[in-house]
């Protein structure tokens, strides 16, 4: 049998990160905020590459780790990122322009997730990227639907929870809430979707044309 464990991390250590990338997570350890791992990162990176992505939406824009991994694969796109915490954006936009991220390229927006999407466009963003305000998620998977086009993917941040999702005996909230996205995207044929156990478990799920 194939060591897993060893797999995942040989998979989380391929990855290395920009020094500007290093110095943002240096910045979420300060003010313990929790980021995506590079393996993450490279993945979204290469989804919006894949989609040539113009528009793009983050819940959870913490010190900007992911915000500079989205931003990375796609050189002309331009991220809205929504956060309720001022501190931690500020640090954002230090991340950012540390990275050399032009400030037109990025919509840093303060407020809780559920509330900013609701007013956000209908079908026209290509890829949305959810990893903030756990309480709301599925609501947020709702905004997420209408706002994507066609073709546009939604990611899914900890959708294995600490490895406690494929654990039946384990029933907290959180992990309940994540079983529930799952379930969402397994019984909705309006989705191609695909669950990775990369980082803390990635969900990838694609709007049908």
């Amino acid at each position: 049998m194939v060591d897993k464990i060893s797999s995942w991390k040989f998979a989380e250590d391929f990855t290395s990160e920009p020094e500007a990338f290093r110095d943002a997570r240096v910045r979420a350890e300060e003010l313990g905020v929790e980021c995506i791992t590079p393996a993450v990162g490279a993945h979204l990176a290469l989804l919006v590459s894949a989609l040539g992505a113009k528009a793009i939406v983050e819940a959870g824009t913490g010190t900007g780790v992911s915000g500079l991994w989205l931003l990375s694969g796609a050189p002309e796109a331009v991220l809205a990122t929504i956060d309720n915490e001022p501190e931690i954006q500020f640090a954002a936009k230090k991340s950012f322009a540390e990275a050399g991220i032009p400030a037109n390229r990025t919509r840093v927006i303060n407020g809780r997730a559920i509330d900013v999407m609701s007013n956000m466009a209908d079908a026209a963003y290509d890829l949305v990227f959810l990893d903030a305000d756990r309480e709301t998620l599925e609501s947020q998977l709702h905004e997420a639907s209408r706002l994507l086009r066609p073709g546009g993917v939604v990611a899914i941040a900890h959708a294995l929870w600490r490895d406690r999702v494929p654990d039946p005996a384990m029933r907290d909230d959180a992990t309940a809430i994540y079983r529930d996205v799952l379930r969402f995207f397994s019984n909705n044929e309006a989705f191609v979707s695909a669950l990775s156990p990369v980082g803390d478990g990635l969900l990838l799920a694609s709007k049908r044309n």
